[in-house]
């Protein structure tokens, strides 16, 4: 193992959540066994963020999902940390100029869990059951499958939504599986949630890193950790996303699969209420990730998608 002292201190910048620390103590130990060095030669620095301050209404009513990145982003260009670590779903479409993602760890389960004391599933709920959840794509597949279900707002990290539960705020909510097995908690899912049922947010699962495009020693000591697979699949999914514009405004769900050389894109859009929706599938060869990602978009818009996509 390499002196410390004669390795430069890399700070890791993150929000201060059980889950986003333990993805960024994550990218530090990854780091550390590539680098044959002690994680003590980098620092992890919480930074909390406009998305852990605002609690009291929806992202989408507060400004989208880049509350959770812009404290983040403004500490890179000050030079106060050299890279950011986020979960890749929260990462907005398009970066400040000078920023870009320059890593991804290899993606975690994609789908989505159900969770209730009172219910195996959604279906199994009563009639009217209150279902808690900040997100309008699970908000918008939930009401899907249960147009009678009455859903509550639910923020939070992890934790704060599980005690929510528990203290009979819902009678059930709705959690990625990454997220819930990188705390630790897997045990609390009462049932996981198929993609034919649930398509999953772009980008769930996996853990970005955001750094400095002209950072040329950051981006060498960070691509020994980067997972190929995963970046070719957000490529694909980032592009889907790009070309509908998509915010935190919109039910959308998107995921690339690498199947052998070739890639599977499965989409969807919905309205808020569920009642609509247009879906897509695809496939295209890794290479041609962002065009396929493009091309599923472009479905969905003809076939009259974007009009789900109207100001509220």
């Amino acid at each position: 193992m390499q002196s410390t002292a004669s390795i430069p201190l890399l700070r890791i910048g993150t929000r201060g959540s059980p889950l986003a620390l333990a993805q960024a103590q994550e990218t530090r130990a990854r780091l550390a066994i590539a680098h044959g060095v002690d994680e003590a030669t980098m620092e992890i620095v919480a930074i909390k963020t406009s998305g852990d301050r605002i609690q009291d209404r929806s992202l989408s009513e507060a400004g989208g999902k880049g509350l959770f990145t812009k404290e983040l982003e403004e500490a890179l260009f000050r030079g106060e940390i050299d890279i950011a670590v986020h979960s890749s779903k929260d990462v907005p479409t398009f970066l400040p100029d000078g920023l870009t993602l320059i890593a991804f760890l290899p993606r975690e389960d994609v789908r989505d869990v159900f969770l209730s004391p009172v219910a195996s599933s959604i279906r199994d709920l009563p009639q009217g059951a209150l279902l808690g959840t900040s997100s309008l794509r699970r908000r918008a597949m939930a009401l899907r499958l249960r147009p009678d279900l009455v859903v509550v707002e639910f923020r939070g990290n992890v934790q704060t939504r599980l005690a929510k539960l528990e203290s009979g705020v819902a009678h059930g909510t709705l959690l990625a599986l990454a997220g819930l097995r990188r705390v630790g908690l897997a045990d609390h899912a009462t049932a996981i949630l198929e993609l034919d049922d649930f398509l999953p947010a772009v980008g769930q699962g996996a853990v970005a890193v955001e750094g400095r495009a002209d950072d040329l020693r950051v981006r060498e000591l960070l691509a020994k950790i980067n997972d190929p697979a995963t970046e070719i699949a957000l490529r694909a999914e980032r592009a889907f996303l790009t070309r509908l514009d998509g915010s935190c405004r919109t039910p959308i769900g998107g995921l690339a699969t690498l199947e052998g050389d070739e890639l599977l894109f499965r989409g969807i859009v919905l309205s808020p209420d569920g009642r609509q929706a247009e879906e897509t599938r695809m496939t295209a060869p890794v290479a041609d990730a962002e065009t396929l990602g493009t091309a599923a978009a472009d479905e969905l818009i003809g076939r009259g998608g974007k009009t789900f996509f109207a100001s509220p």
